[in-house]
């Protein structure tokens, strides 16, 4: 940790626009925009300068393991490695992570791996995955595509939770599973299972980030007005409330609500579904919002950074088709479906050649954020290939 300020001077020239003149908040543009009103960003988590020295600091291995599923040997993390979860044990920052082989269906098959770390940059990957496909119950949602993208917090008694995108070659399902210690992991299914008799069950849905605390380097959720919230999605941001963190209940539309923007995709599939933050037309999130780590519960609010994607012809015109950025919004602590502010610039976006070239071109993902020894480190998956770490003092 004492060579940060220096590796902080190499990288500040990469990451300028996160801190140049401070982003105006978003106002009306079209009728994807929010009404926000604010003369500050000071609420926001700014700047957040990449680590370039170092990055990327985890990349495709050659670890292999045997397949519970086909029996066979496969290079489990030897295709790409990206989007990770990141928890802080011990004094050890954990990232657990997706990798993916060239074997299963439709581009790989997707298993989550840990790695840990003692200065929150270099990491010691363990040698076998931690959460798979297998042959349970929940093998029809993960197989052949298998468990991608996870975000970790804890309860208060210090149980972990993950939620999961499981694939299945065509449907992306959010599941969930815990852990006592992050190595050991048992799965229960999907978190929508029972709510309103099932029907979110077969619906499109991953991306779920638990409202939390960030304090002394745990993500604990945290009950908001009684409920534990969570928002999720991946074109639309939606939001959903549970008693125990494993069964959630997405929140629908009160009777005459309307959606803020026109539905499209799968967005389509669930009409009833409140829409918490939406695109917005001419910015660099007018085609995709996706929620990124647990969102952080604060005095201010509930701040969620989260991943977006510009596509034309009314996207961000400086940024090439399909580029994902990053962004914040902060919601309202006693309503967490009513936005606050929201950031009208991206603060990060793809620039060094591993994150323009690789499985997906010019992508920052983020998903894993790490409040450890007075510095917030953001883990973010690059071209979805690579794993990345960005800083903030």
């Amino acid at each position: 940790m004492k060579k940060l300020p220096f590796l902080l001077l190499t990288a500040l020239s990469i990451c300028l626009y996160a801190c140049k003149s401070s982003p105006n908040e978003a106002t009306n543009a079209g009728t994807d925009s929010t009404n926000t009103t604010s003369d500050s960003t000071s609420w926001a988590l700014l700047p957040f300068v990449k680590i370039d020295s170092v990055n990327p600091i985890l990349q495709p291995g050659n670890n292999t393991f045997v397949d519970p599923i086909t029996n066979k040997k496969t290079g489990w993390g030897a295709k790409n490695v990206f989007n990770p979860a990141i928890a802080v044990r011990n004094d050890t920052v954990f990232m657990l992570y997706r990798a993916q082989d060239s074997i299963g269906k439709p581009t790989g098959t997707s298993r989550i791996g840990l790695a840990a770390s003692t200065d929150a940059i270099h990491f010691t990957r363990y040698p076998t995955p931690v959460l798979y496909p297998q042959n349970d119950a929940y093998k029809k949602w993960e197989w052949q595509g298998g468990c991608e993208d996870p975000r970790v917090v804890q309860d208060s008694a210090g149980m972990y939770y993950m939620t999961y995108t499981a694939y299945d070659g065509t449907t992306a399902r959010l599941l969930i599973a815990t852990s006592p210690d992050l190595l050991h992991w048992t799965k229960h299914g999907s978190v929508f299972a029972k709510a309103y008799r099932g029907k979110y069950v077969d619906k499109w849905s991953k991306s779920g980030s638990i409202v939390s605390t960030y304090q002394n380097g745990k993500i604990t959720a945290t009950r908001i007005n009684g409920k534990y919230w969570m928002y999720w999605g991946d074109l639309f941001i939606w939001a959903a409330t549970s008693d125990n963190l494993i069964d959630w209940t997405p929140v629908e539309m009160q009777p005459g609500q309307q959606p803020p923007v026109a539905l499209k995709g799968v967005a389509e599939k669930v009409p009833n579904l409140q829409i918490v933050v939406p695109t917005r037309k001419g910015m660099f999130d007018n085609d995709l919002v996706e929620s990124g780590p647990p969102a952080m519960l604060t005095d201010q609010g509930i701040l969620l950074l989260y991943n977006s994607r510009s596509m034309p012809p009314d996207g961000d015109s400086t940024l090439k088709e399909g580029t994902y950025t990053t962004g914040q919004v902060l919601l309202d602590k006693n309503d967490p479906t009513k936005i606050l502010h929201r950031l009208d610039h991206y603060f990060m976006k793809p620039e060094k050649d591993y994150e323009l070239t690789g499985e997906v071109n010019n992508v920052c993902f983020i998903e894993g954020l790490a409040q450890f020894h007075n510095h917030y480190y953001l883990y973010y998956g690059t071209a979805d290939s690579k794993i990345a770490v960005a800083v903030k003092e």
